[in-house]
């Protein structure tokens, strides 16, 4: 019985780099992920001992060029989040946040000093990143934060709160974005920097295995040169935002295909009625239902990894697989729970904690409300909500 679908043999549509890349991110998966994974998520640890492991696979700011990062293309990058999702989504999530998100920010926006000074280190895992654009009353409209950056003499001081911040607990330097007079602009500040406090969020029902956190910002003395210069206005924070969407696009897959290969084992060994419950038509169509979802997602997310590797991406391209495959992964994973009957609420079995991860994955990086809108004015050449403020013009 196979276990991984491809019924179109979506493997044929790789090459062997992409082939290798994603074996060696699945290997490590299953050897140093799965086995701890239930422990991992039932305690709420990150494993933080993976960090310099991560970093010797070449996954921190693969797809970056430059600076000691490993500048893979967009779909080896792609297919190395859907293994890392496949062991978990937090796992992902670390990898998305230091390469996609902070890394990125530096990388597309900072001066040469700052590439210099914070990419080597962040690319080898001696250096982690955080990336705080959220607030705690601004979260799908960014350009309402209140989180502000004010110029005394040379300096840069900061006040002002962010929430939901991915590994600002172990972060060596944070990215935020704050209001100033000029608009909204992005400041690179070491964690250790009088002032800077971040906060662990707990207790949480999603993402255990992963570091969420408040952050309190309250009179951050930075020096000028701390300011990413190249970063002006909101697009600069978006054009970060979409490729932690992307990345997202491919990661859900992941969790979506653990959740059917586990539903797939079970329904092959459990028996009822003297036979295995993999022989019962409604179990059958469960599962053809979830492979089909599966390999479309597949191939929504490899078709937009060709084109970023062509740098043909647009925006709302990446809307649609953050949006569709998202809701796909969910729907998979609350599926493949349904076959496992009463034994699907066991830590033993990952769906049920897939499915409770999808639901913050789902969240951030743009609700499901905010791509759906997204995609609804690009087909009608009308935006539903406010999409050019002030703060992003300037």
């Amino acid at each position: 019985m196979s276990t991984v679908p491809d019924l179109l043999d979506f493997d044929g549509l790789l090459d062997d780099a992409e082939r290798e890349v994603r074996t060696r991110v699945r290997a490590f998966v299953d050897e140093r992920v799965k086995p701890s994974i239930a422990d991992w998520y039932d305690r709420a640890h990150f494993p933080v001992e993976l960090v310099p492991e991560l970093a010797a696979l070449g996954l921190l700011g693969m797809h970056l060029s430059g600076y000691g990062c490993p500048g893979r293309s967009a779909v080896e990058y792609g297919l190395a989040a859907m293994e890392l999702e496949a062991g978990d989504s937090g796992l992902r999530t670390f990898v998305s946040v230091q390469g996609s998100l902070a890394m990125s920010a530096i990388h597309k926006h900072g001066s040469e000093e700052q590439k210099q000074r914070w990419l080597p280190s962040m690319a080898r895992g001696e250096a982690i990143g955080c990336f705080g654009l959220t607030e705690p009353n601004s979260g799908s409209d960014p350009a309402s934060m209140t989180t502000f950056a004010r110029r005394d003499g040379d300096d840069w001081v900061l006040n002002g709160a962010k929430r939901w911040i991915g590994l600002a607990s172990i972060a060596d330097v944070a990215v935020i974005w704050a209001q100033t007079d000029e608009g909204v602009r992005g400041f690179l500040v070491p964690t250790d920097t009088p002032g800077f406090t971040a906060t662990p969020i707990a207790p949480k029902m999603s993402m255990r295995a992963s570091i969420q956190c408040d952050i309190a910002l309250s009179d951050v003395r930075i020096p000028a040169d701390a300011q990413l210069p190249e970063a002006r206005g909101l697009r600069a924070p978006f054009s970060c935002l979409n490729e932690a969407r992307y990345g997202i696009g491919w990661g859900v897959i992941g969790a979506a295909r653990d959740s059917y290969e586990t539903a797939l084992a079970y329904a092959g060994q459990r028996m009822q009625f003297n036979q295995p419950i993999a022989s019962f038509q409604l179990t059958q169509s469960k599962l053809v239902d979830m492979a089909l979802e599966i390999e479309k997602a597949q191939l929504v997310a490899l078709r937009l990894g060709r084109l970023k590797d062509a740098g043909r991406l647009a925006p709302h391209q990446i809307s649609v697989a953050k949006l569709s495959n998202t809701r796909a992964a969910i729907a998979v994973a609350r599926e493949a729970r349904t076959i496992l009957g009463g034994n699907g609420v066991s830590a033993e079995y990952s769906p049920m904690r897939h499915a409770a991860n999808l639901e913050s994955v789902r969240t951030y990086e743009g609700t499901d409300e905010i791509h759906t809108l997204v995609l609804g004015a690009h087909l009608t050449g009308i935006p539903a909500f406010r999409s050019v403020t002030e703060g992003e013009k300037r």
